[in-house]
């Protein structure tokens, strides 16, 4: 099966801009970034998407996700900030190995991320949908 481009930074098969890294994770700026600081969050372990992330795993990514959004902050001072993951190809999903996108807004600043919702018919939420998530959740925290 063929390296993803994050296994192969992973193995120091190609260069990237680690910003931090333990025996769980690895953090490093995005190599096209959509503005100053955006950084990628990732799982070391082989992780195709959220469906298949384990709680301890979970645990340990979001705990660096949230230091990394934080220094970010720290060192960048965005106007904002979006914390990004996406899942499947129609989710933009372009690297098939779990990852967080760190990305700093700037006032006044355009970028190369368009994440805005447009108001369009949908749906409501309705009693039912309700119902049919919680049986769905509750299922799966008695598993």
């Amino acid at each position: 099966m063929t390296k993803t481009i994050f296994e192969k930074i992973i193995d120091r098969e190609i260069p990237a801009n680690i910003v931090y890294e333990d025996d769980d994770i690895i953090a490093f700026l995005d190599a096209f970034p959509v503005a100053k600081g955006h950084t990628l969050v990732v799982p070391k372990k082989v992780i195709e998407n959220i469906y298949d992330l384990d709680e301890d795993t979970g645990a340990k990514l979001m705990s660096v996700v949230t230091r990394v959004a934080n220094a970010v902050k720290d060192t960048f001072e965005p106007a904002g900030l979006n914390v990004v993951q996406n899942n499947g190809s129609y989710a933009s999903q372009s690297v098939f190995h779990l990852h967080f996108h760190i990305i700093p807004r700037y006032k006044d600043q355009h970028d190369g991320f368009g994440y805005k919702w447009v108001d369009v018919e949908k749906e409501d939420n309705t009693p039912e949908i309700r119902s049919d998530l919680e049986s769905a959740l509750k299922n799966r925290l008695d598993a």
